[in-house]
């Protein structure tokens, strides 16, 4: 029987596998190659974690994800990163990545994870109780095991075979998935934003409310509808309904009506993006002396462009699964089911998410170090 089972080959796979003493895990990947999730993410070169880490940042319940920031935070992360010969660089103010390539971080994950059995290409189908333990149906072997930790990620990069697995496996104990979608992910749109479309390419700085959640940061107009940074940390919290951009964050518009220089050239946006929206606002590009009043408030409609978005780009082009198994009924403090004895839920596939910057692989590598500490002192 095998002490430990652990579904998946993602980073909270990886980090426990890493973690636990030799030969205690056999680890199911249904690729060829672990972490293929982390070798193409943040452009190859794996935002690894953040220097301003706290649940904030984090779609969830506070009180469960902050228990494992605080028993492996990103200081503890780098420290044990940093033992095994890599040193993160801070990129964007305060995230942190790989030096060169996401392939610095694997290299450790692999050598790390050689301890334990890896095996690859291979499907798991089902999870069952079985005595004491648990019988691991894969698509080509059964494997009994004592404890079973899913870390199956979630539905995003369905080309790099995501699947529903870890949902299906917390359903069949009884657990209550909570309704998944794609996150961090661009926003299509309704017809009356189809104008967007024309300026796929040009990016300006924005600030965007949902419910009320205000995110800031770049969006990027795209052909499908609107992403960048800004548009896929909103996405995180809408579901349905409106939102509002804020076109023209922190503009003084007392300036703004003084000056004799043209609008295109006042406001904080691409040119053809400020010409688009004069032609939207049925307003000539003058100096903004001669702006009216009724004018001046149709352009201060930009601060708050209010619509609906249409939905989003989908699994295929969304980072990561918002929503997954509820927190309710896993421990905060050991990741095991509260359904199940020796059943555990790491990383993505709980209803945990975190914001674009390195979140959601310190998630997963807290999550994988609470788990760690409570299967080495069973």
């Amino acid at each position: 029987m095998n002490p430990i089972v652990i579904i998946g080959g993602g980073a909270s796979a990886l980090m426990l596998a890493s973690l636990l003493p030799s030969n205690r895990a056999t680890l199911i990947e249904t690729n060829t190659k672990i972490g293929a999730k982390m070798q193409v993410s943040g452009g190859g070169k794996c935002n690894i974690t953040n220097r301003v880490m706290d649940p904030a940042y984090y779609l969830g319940e506070e009180y469960f994800i902050q228990p494992a920031l605080d028993l492996f935070d990103e200081k503890m992360l780098l420290a044990w990163l940093a033992q095994r010969g890599l040193e993160p660089v801070i990129r964007k103010g305060s995230q942190y990545f790989c030096p060169h390539s996401s392939k610095e971080i694997l290299g450790i994950f692999q050598r790390e994870c050689s301890r334990q059995k890896i095996l690859l290409g291979e499907k798991v189908v089902d999870v069952t109780r079985k005595g004491k333990g648990f019988e691991v149906k894969t698509d080509k072997r059964t494997l009994s095991a004592e404890r079973v930790v899913v870390a199956s990620g979630g539905l995003s990069y369905p080309q790099l075979n995501a699947s529903d697995i870890g949902y299906r496996i917390a359903e069949s104990f009884g657990h209550t998935v909570v309704k998944t979608a794609p996150a961090l992910v661009g926003l299509t749109l309704q017809p009356e934003q189809f104008f967007f479309k024309e300026l796929s390419g040009a990016s300006t700085e924005v600030r965007i409310t949902v419910g009320e959640r205000v995110v800031e940061g770049a969006l990027l107009f795209a052909h499908k509808g609107v992403s960048g940074p800004a548009v896929l940390n909103a996405s995180l919290y809408w579901e349905k309904g409106k939102i509002e951009i804020d076109f023209l964050p922190d503009v003084d518009w007392d300036a703004f009506v003084r000056s004799e220089k043209q609008i295109s050239s006042l406001l904080p946006m691409p040119k053809r993006v400020t010409k688009a929206f004069l032609i939207q606002l049925d307003l000539q590009d003058k100096q903004g002396k001669k702006v009216t009043s009724p004018e001046l408030e149709r352009l201060k409609s930009l601060c708050r462009y209010s619509f609906a978005p249409a939905g989003t780009f989908g699994y295929s082009k969304a980072e990561v699964t918002k929503g997954g198994v509820s927190t309710d009924e896993v421990n905060a403090y050991t990741m095991m089911s509260e359904k199940e004895e020796g059943l555990y839920f790491i990383g993505e596939v709980l209803d945990v998410t975190g914001r674009l910057g390195g979140y959601n692989f310190q998630w997963a590598f807290s999550s994988a170090y609470v788990c760690y500490q409570h299967l080495i002192n069973q």
